[in-house]
């Protein structure tokens, strides 16, 4: 059983599927959207996120660059096959393969 905490808090893990549909590791930096009277947000709800960088090029003197993307939407609301976010236990095996991976 998984012991990760799956809140709906700024700085929460969560996984970014960028537009190429490469998931990557991201951190919430704000949630927004459908939040239910005692406060909790449903998965429906969106969020921005940053990440690091997957492509290569991208890089200077501290590493590869953190990236930024806004009004994410869950998997759930999202027709295309990235630009959405998900917890790391809705990847399938495909996905976890290429988690974190760069971008050809």
């Amino acid at each position: 059983m998984n012991d990760r905490k799956y809140e709906y808090e700024v700085g929460q893990h969560v996984i970014y599927v960028d537009p190429l549909g490469i998931p990557r590791d991201a951190l919430v930096t704000v949630w927004w959207g459908d939040v239910r009277t005692c406060g909790d947000i449903v998965d429906e709800s969106g969020c921005n996120v940053a990440f690091v960088e997957g492509d290569a090029a991208k890089k200077d003197a501290n590493g590869r660059q953190v990236s930024h993307s806004t009004s994410v939407v869950h998997r759930s609301k999202q027709a295309a096959r990235g630009n959405y976010w998900c917890w790391d236990y809705e990847l399938d095996v495909g996905q976890k393969s290429m988690l974190n991976t760069d971008h050809r």
